[in-house]
C-alpha cells in the first residue's frame, strides 16, 4: 500500500479548501507549503493552531513541511537562515510531520559549483545538526540551479553529510528540466538515499510540466523500480499545472484532480494499491 500526499496549496490559498479537496480525493496526508497565501514558516502561532484544527476536522496528517530552507544564494547571510531552520523544526513538531523539505542553495552563474561545494556541505551539515536531536529528517529536493540539481551532486551531498536525518526527495520534472533522464541517469545511484517522491513530470523538449506519465520524467519506469525495491515512502503530488484562472504556481482544483488521476491511473495500471 503506497501512501499519497500532495502540495495542497496548489488547490487553493484557503487551507480549509485545501483539506476538503484532498480528502475528497481519498488522501490521508498533505504536504504543507503555504496556507492563506502565507508561507508555512511565516504562519503565526494562532494560524498554526487553526490549521492543525482544520487538519483534525478532516482526519488528515502531514507528510512533510514544504519549507524554503536552502532557497538562498550560497553567499547570502546564513546565520539568519539557521533561525528559519529552528522555526521549521517547531512547525514540523506542531504538525507531527516527520520530514522537512530543504534545498542546497542557489549558485550564482559566475561561481563554479566545485568552488561552492565546501560551503554548501558546511551549511547543510549545520542544518542537519539541528534536525538530528529534534528527530526530524531533512529531505533535499533537486531544484533547478541549486548545488544539488544533478544526480552526481545530490549523491555527493548525501554521502558527504552522512546522516540518517538527511535524505533525498525525488523530483523527476526538475531533473528533466536540468537535462537529466531521471530513471535512466539517476535512479540506480540515488535509490539508496531516496526517501520521498514528488509526483511532477515535464517534457524535455520545452520543460513544460505535465501530468504524470505524459512527459519525459520516466515516472512509470521509476514506480516499477520502486515497487521492485519495496519502497515505502510518501508520494507527494506537486502538479504545477498552469491554470487559466490562477497564477502559474497554483494548479487549481480541477487540474489538481487531473494530476491525481494521472498518477493513480498509473498505479492502477501496475496493480499497485494506494491510499
Amino acid at each position: 500500500m503506497w501512501t499519497l500526499s500532495g502540495f495542497a496549496d496548489e488547490i487553493d490559498a484557503d487551507f480549509t479548501r485545501q483539506c476538503t479537496v484532498t480528502r475528497e480525493l481519498g488522501l490521508n496526508f498533505i504536504e504543507i507549503r503555504s496556507a492563506w497565501d502565507t508561507g508555512v514558516l511565516d504562519l503565526t502561532d494562532d494560524q498554526l493552531r487553526q490549521a492543525r484544527d482544520i487538519l483534525t476536522d478532516h482526519s488528515l496528517g502531514v507528510s512533510a513541511i514544504g519549507s524554503p530552507i536552502g532557497k538562498i544564494f550560497i553567499d547570502d547571510d546564513f546565520p539568519a537562515h539557521l533561525d528559519r531552520m529552528h522555526r521549521a523544526i517547531e512547525v514540523a513538531h506542531h504538525f507531527r510531520a516527520p520530514y522537512i523539505r530543504i534545498f542546497s542553495f542557489f549558485q550564482r552563474p559566475e561561481i563554479d559549483p566545485d568552488e561552492a561545494r565546501e560551503e554548501v556541505i558546511r551549511r547543510i551539515r549545520a542544518l542537519v545538526e539541528l534536525a538530528e536531536p529534534a528527530g526530524v529528517t531533512l529531505l533535499h529536493e533537486n531544484e533547478m540551479e541549486i548545488y544539488g540539481d544533478v544526480p552526481e551532486r545530490c549523491l555527493d551531498l548525501v554521502t558527504a553529510v552522512d546522516s540518517h536525518r538527511f535524505k533525498l526527495a525525488w523530483d523527476p520534472a526538475n531533473f528533466v528540466q536540468a537535462g537529466i533522464r531521471p530513471h535512466t541517469d539517476a535512479y540506480e545511484q540515488l535509490r539508496p538515499h531516496l526517501e520521498y517522491v514528488q509526483i511532477k513530470d515535464a517534457r524535455a523538449s520545452d520543460g513544460v510540466v505535465v501530468p504524470a506519465g505524459e512527459g519525459d520524467g520516466e515516472v512509470l519506469e521509476t514506480i516499477r523500480s520502486l515497487r521492485a525495491d519495496d519502497f515505502e515512502g510518501f508520494f507527494s503530488l506537486e502538479p504545477h499545472l498552469e491554470s487559466h484562472t490562477t497564477s502559474a504556481d497554483v494548479t487549481g482544483t480541477d487540474l489538481f484532480r487531473t494530476a491525481w488521476k494521472a498518477f493513480t491511473d498509473l498505479l492502477e495500471q501496475e496493480s499497485i494499491p494506494y491510499a
